[in-house]
Order: C-alpha cells, then sequence, then structure tokens
C-alpha cells in the first residue's frame, strides 16, 4: 500500500511539472491558443520593406500591439494591427514603420493625435508613413545627387 502512495505522489508531481512547463512555453513564446483579445485596425503603406508579422506596435514606446498581418491590396501593402483592448487611437493618428537601432527589427510607431474622433474597429489609420530607404541615402551620400535639370551640359 506505501508503494501505491509513492507512485501516485510521483505522478502528481510530474503532473504540475508539466502544466508550469506548458503555462512558461505559452508565455515565453507569445502563443495565444484562444486567440489575442483586443481588435483590429488596418493601415495602408506604400512601402513595408523589412517589416513582419508578429512585429511590434508602439505608441509613446509603450507595446500596445503587433501585426497581424500584411498582404498587397492595388498594388500598395495593407497592414492588419492587433491593438490591445482599452487603447483607443484617435482619427489623426500617424503610423510609422522605425526601425530598432541601426539594423534592427522593424516595428510600427503609432504618434498620437488630436481628434475627439476615434478609431473603430476595423478602421482604417489614414496617414502612413513608409520606412526609411537606409541603401537609397547611402548611395546618395556616396554617389552625390546629380539633377540633370539644373546642369543641361551647357558648362556653365
Amino acid at each position: 500500500m506505501d508503494r501505491k502512495g509513492l507512485e501516485l505522489g510521483v505522478g502528481f508531481f510530474l503532473l504540475i511539472g508539466l502544466i508550469c512547463l506548458s503555462y512558461l512555453s505559452f508565455k515565453l513564446g507569445d502563443v495565444h491558443p484562444f486567440g489575442r483579445s483586443g481588435y483590429d485596425v488596418h493601415a495602408i503603406f506604400s512601402n513595408v520593406a523589412g517589416l513582419k508579422e508578429k512585429s511590434a506596435v508602439t505608441m509613446a514606446g509603450v507595446d500596445i500591439g503587433q501585426v497581424k498581418t500584411i498582404k498587397l491590396k492595388d498594388g500598395r501593402a495593407e497592414v492588419t494591427l492587433n491593438i490591445k483592448d482599452g487603447v483607443k487611437l484617435e482619427d489623426d493618428v500617424i503610423a510609422s514603420i522605425k526601425t530598432m537601432g541601426i539594423i534592427g527589427d522593424k516595428y510600427i510607431a503609432i504618434s498620437p493625435g488630436a481628434s475627439e474622433d476615434y478609431i473603430q474597429p476595423g478602421g482604417t489609420i489614414q496617414d502612413t508613413q513608409p520606412p526609411l530607404d537606409i541603401e537609397q541615402l547611402l548611395g546618395k551620400f556616396v554617389f552625390g545627387s546629380v539633377d540633370k535639370s539644373k546642369n543641361d551640359g551647357k558648362g556653365e
């Protein structure tokens, strides 16, 4: 009878350990098996180079959501953002794609607006700014930016 109680105790201890391990795996992996709470907002960008699904969405440096999907719509990128419940976005917010550090991951930074009207779930952010193209800026710096319209070859 004593051996049966010991085996039952070890089995119970292993079960508790597996439950704790599963909980930590879901929390650290940012996995939401029952769906993420919040509401979706759309933003249309001319370019989303380097932005990925599950990238952070921040406002004033605070994480307020994440990128849910990125898809092509009418030659432009439509990004669906999942914003946490309790966070309200004004009608005139600006969504910008930024980079963490010099060569870090891309994320979306929301600049707050001043409107008294808020974007409804499923609504669209009107003002967006694409990411800064480092390669283009580097090219202009290294090779200079030659404007052909001012210098038409007459050697003034």
